[in-house]
């Protein structure tokens, strides 16, 4: 019997014992790679931002209660943008992405890269 890879990923980054609840609004850190400048965007849960020639729509959010071991996770959908109306185009990403291990779901793209920023602990 074989396993779903993306259950396990989920299982072995989720702390034992950390409760999940919703966010109203993720925060994802940005890069683009022309240019070198880096940001951070907000998008409110069930909202879409613009980010170069990128659409961004969060459509979940849940951070952990944990304070030792922060971890956000935020579902995504990103298209790209081709025309100056900002209609949506293929979509080129939609999955979890994980804060504290941002290369297990990475956006694959040749210009930008999206993040999630994790929450700062004090």
């Amino acid at each position: 019997m074989r396993m779903n890879k993306s259950l396990v990923l989920i299982a072995l980054l989720s702390p034992l014992g950390a409760l999940a609840v919703p966010c109203h609004e993720a925060s994802l850190k940005t890069l683009d790679k022309m240019t070198g400048r880096v940001g951070i965007l907000k998008i409110p849960v069930g909202t879409s931002k613009p980010f170069g020639t990128l659409m961004i729509k969060v459509d979940a959010c849940e951070q952990s209660t944990d304070t030792e071991v922060p971890e956000m996770k935020v579902f995504l959908e990103v298209h790209e943008t081709k025309n100056k109306e900002n209609t949506e185009s293929p979509l080129l990403f939609s999955r979890w992405m994980f804060g504290s291990s941002p290369s297990v779901s990475a956006l694959e793209h040749p210009i930008y890269d999206i993040w999630v920023d994790l929450p700062q602990t004090a």
